[in-house]
C-alpha cells in the first residue's frame, strides 16, 4: 500500500472544507448543493481509502504499518516530526469515522435542504471530520492535542450553526467551555509527559512506560490528566453538561457528533494511551467507577425526558460511561468492540429522531404518535436501532455490551450491578420512545404559526428517499456489526484477547451461560415495563410520576447540575469570589501603584516647575546654597 493513503484519509476531508469554504465560494452562492456533492465525494474516497488501511492492518506484521515521519521543527534539542500511527487502532477508527460521516452527509442533503447556510454547513463538517481523523491518525501527543482542540472548535461552530438562536449560541458555548475544563487535565499531563520522558511520540512512549522509565506517581497523575481531558469530550460526569444541549444543532450535527466523531474521541483516547493506564492500577479504578456511574447517572435522567434527541443524548451519555467501563476493566478491544457498534446504531438513531422531525415538524414525543403507519421506512430502522441499543440478542449491541458486563462481573461486583440496571434503563427509555413516538394515536405534531402553510399542517410523511437511504444501510450494520468478534477476530486484531468471548462463541452458544442470558432477560423485562406503561397502559405514568414526585423532579431537572454549576461555580465561586478578588486587586494594587508612581512623578514636576520660573535672582540663590552645600560636605568628608 502507497504511503499516501493514510494521509490522504486526513487530506481530502480538510481540502473539500478548503474548497467549499474559500475557493468555490463565489460559485456555491448560485448551486450551493455543489458543496454537498463536493463533501461527500472527499469522505467517500476516504471511506474507501480507509477501508484499504483496514485490509492492509489485518494483513500486517503485527498489525501495524510503518509511514515515514516529516520533520516539521527543531527547538534547541527538541526535534518535532509530524507522522501517522496506523496501527489495529487506527485502522477501526478511520473506518468508523469516514463511514459514519459518509452516511450523515449523504443524509443531510435532505434534512438541510433549503438552509440558507446549506455550504457553510458542508464546510463545518468537512472541517469536523478532517480534525477527527487527523486525532485518530496522529503519532504524537503533541498534534493529538492540536486535532483535539480542533475537534472542539467543529464541535463549537456545528453546534451554534444557526446562530441567530440564543439557544444555540448558548449551546455552543457552553460545550466549547466545559469541554476546555477536561482539555487543561489533557494539557498539563502532556507538559508533564515532555519534562519527565522529553518526548512526544506515541511509540517512545510505550517503551519508556514498558521499560519502567515512567512510572510511578508521574504515571498515575499523566494518566489522570489525560482521562480528564476523555472525560470533557466524552462527556462523563461531572463534565457531561454540555452534551445534552448540543441537541440545538441540526440533527445530522448531533448524530455526527454522538456517534463517532467528538464523543468518541475521548474513548479514543484512553484507548490509545493504554498502556499507560494498564501500568496504573489508580487510574485503572478512576475509569472504571467514572464510566459505570456515568452509565446509570445518566440513562436514569433518560428516563423521563419527552424530547427525542434528549432521550438519545442521555443514552450517548450513557453508552460512553458503558466504553470507559469496558476499558477500565476489560481492555482496549472490549471498549472499542461497544465503540465499533454503538457508532452504527446511535447514528442510525439520531438520523430517525431527524426523521421524525422532518415529518411532524418537533421531537417533543408528547406531540407524536401513530407515526408507524405514515413513517413505515422510520419506524422499522428506529425500532431495529432501539433494539441494537437495548442489547437485544443477535443484534450488534448485544455482542458488544455482554463483553463489558462479563469483564465488569470479574472484575468489581458493584460496577456489574450498576452495568445490569443500566441494561434495564436503557431498554426502557428506548421502547417508551418507540411506543410514544410511533404508537397510538397522532397527536398533532408541531403547531403551525397562524397564517401558515408549512409543509407540516399536512400531517407525517415519510422523508425523502436521500434520507431513508443512509438509515437503511446504518441499520444493516445494527444488526451485523457485532457479529465481528463473535470468535474473537476484532478483539485479536486490537492486539488482546476477547474476555468472555468464548461465552458468546456462537448464536446458540450465548444460551448456554447465565450472565449473557441473564442480561438479555433484563432488557427484555425493560422492554416490557415500556409496554405495559405506554402502549397497553396497565400502569399509568401519570400515577407513578405522581407518586414519586421528587424523584420525577430530581431527574427531569437533571439532579440540578446545571443549577449548580451556574449559580453556585459561575456566580458565587467565580464572579463573586475569584473574579471579584481579582478584579479588585487590579484597581488597589496595580492601578494604585501606576497611579501613585504618575502622582508622584507629577507632584515631583510641579515642584521643579515652580523653581524653574525666570527669576534670574532666585538662580543665584540656588547656586549658591548648591555651592555652600558642596563646600561643607568637601570640607567634612575630606
Amino acid at each position: 500500500m502507497p504511503t499516501i493513503v493514510p494521509w490522504l484519509i486526513f487530506l481530502l476531508p480538510f481540502a473539500s472544507f478548503l474548497l467549499i469554504g474559500l475557493i468555490l465560494r463565489p460559485f456555491l452562492n448560485k448551486w450551493p448543493r455543489v458543496a454537498g456533492y463536493v463533501t461527500i465525494g472527499a469522505v467517500g474516497l476516504a471511506c474507501a481509502l480507509a477501508f484499504w488501511v483496514l485490509f492492509a492492518v489485518m494483513g500486517a506484521p503485527e498489525h501495524k504499518l510503518m509511514v515515514d515521519d516529516i520533520q516539521w521543527a527543531i527547538i534547541g534539542n527538541l526535534n518535532i516530526h509530524i507522522g501517522v500511527l496506523v496501527d489495529a487502532l487506527t485502522a477501526v477508527m478511520v473506518v468508523v469515522v469516514t463511514f459514519v460521516s459518509l452516511m450523515v452527509q449523504i443524509y443531510s442533503q435532505g434534512y438541510m435542504k433549503g438552509d440558507p447556510g446549506y455550504q457553510r454547513y458542508y464546510a463545518f463538517m468537512s472541517l469536523f471530520t478532517a480534525c477527527m481523523l487527523g486525532l485518530v491518525l496522529a503519532n504524537n501527543i503533541l498534534f493529538m492535542f492540536v486535532f483535539w482542540e480542533g475537534v472542539g472548535l467543529g464541535s463549537y461552530l456545528l453546534i451554534g450553526f444557526w446562530f441567530h438562536k440564543p439557544s444555540a449560541a448558548n449551546a455552543a458555548k457552553k460545550a466549547f467551555i466545559v469541554t476546555r475544563a477536561g482539555d487543561f487535565g489533557f494539557l498539563a499531563a502532556i507538559l508533564l509527559l515532555y519534562a519527565s520522558t522529553g518526548t512526544f511520540d506515541t511509540q517512545t512512549l510505550y517503551n519508556l512506560v514498558a521499560t519502567g522509565a515512567l512510572a510511578g506517581t508521574t504515571l498515575t497523575w499523566v494518566a489522570i490528566g489525560i482521562f480528564a481531558g476523555a472525560a470533557g469530550k466524552s462527556a462523563q460526569f461531572p463534565l457531561h453538561v454540555w452534551l445534552p444541549d448540543a441537541m440545538e444543532g441540526p440533527t445530522p450535527v448531533s448524530s455526527l457528533i454522538h456517534a463517532a466523531t467528538m464523543v468518541a474521541a475521548g474513548v479514543f483516547l484512553v484507548a490509545r494511551f493504554y498502556p499507560l493506564f494498564q501500568h496504573s492500577a489508580e487510574a485503572m479504578t478512576t475509569v472504571a467507577v467514572i464510566g459505570a456511574f456515568t452509565a446509570i447517572f445518566a440513562a436514569s435522567m433518560g428516563l423521563v425526558m419527552n424530547d427525542i434527541k434528549r432521550v438519545l443524548a442521555y443514552s450517548t451519555i450513557s453508552q460512553l460511561g458503558y466504553m470507559m467501563l469496558g476499558l477500565g476493566v476489560g481492555s482496549v478491544a472490549i471498549g472499542i468492540f461497544h465503540l465499533f457498534t454503538h457508532a452504527f446504531f446511535k447514528c442510525l438513531l439520531f438520523l430517525g429522531s431527524g426523521s421524525v422531525n422532518h415529518g411532524t415538524g418537533t421531537f417533543d414525543m408528547r406531540l407524536m404518535g401513530g407515526l408507524r403507519k405514515a413513517m413505515p421506512w422510520t419506524y422499522a430502522t428506529f425500532v431495529i436501532g432501539s433494539l441494537s441499543l437495548a442489547g437485544i440478542w443477535p443484534l450488534a449491541g448485544f455482542w458488544s455490551k455482554d463483553q463489558i458486563l462479563v469483564a465488569a462481573f470479574a472484575n468489581n461486583p458493584v460496577l456489574f450491578t450498576l452495568a445490569i440496571v443500566t441494561v434495564f434503563m436503557t431498554a426502557f427509555y428506548m421502547f417508551r420512545a418507540v411506543f410514544m413516538t410511533f404508537h397510538g394515536e397522532y397527536k398533532g405534531g408541531a403547531v403551525p404559526e397562524h397564517g401558515s402553510h408549512d409543509e407540516h399542517s399536512h400531517g407525517p410523511h415519510e422523508s425523502p428517499a436521500v434520507m431513508v437511504a443512509p438509515m437503511v444501510v446504518l441499520t444493516v450494520m445494527a444488526v451485523c456489526a457485532g457479529w465481528f468478534n463473535v470468535t474473537g477476530g476484532f478483539s485479536q486484531l486490537l492486539g488482546s484477547e476477547a474476555e468472555g468471548t468464548n461465552l458468546v462463541a456462537s448464536f446458540l452458544g450465548v444460551f448456554m451461560h447465565p450472565l449473557p442470558l441473564a442480561s438479555l432477560i433484563v432488557a427484555l423485562l425493560g422492554i416490557f415495563l415500556a409496554y405495559a406503561m405506554y402502549l397497553k397502559k396497565w400502569i399509568s405514568p401519570e400515577k407513578i410520576g405522581n407518586a414519586l414526585k421528587p424523584i420525577y423532579t430530581l431527574l427531569y431537572r437533571k439532579y440540578f447540575m446545571d443549577e449548580l454549576y451556574e449559580n453556585v461555580f459561575v456566580k458565587t465561586i467565580l464572579y463573586n469570589g475569584i473574579f471579584k478578588a481579582m478584579a479588585m486587586f487590579d484597581s488597589s494594587i496595580v492601578d494604585g501603584t501606576v497611579n501613585g508612581v504618575a502622582n508622584t512623578t507629577a507632584g515631583a514636576g510641579g515642584v521643579l516647575r515652580k523653581i524653574q520660573n525666570g527669576q534670574t535672582q532666585l538662580y543665584v540663590i540656588s547656586i549658591a546654597i548648591g555651592a555652600i552645600a558642596i563646600a561643607i560636605c568637601v570640607y567634612l568628608f575630606h
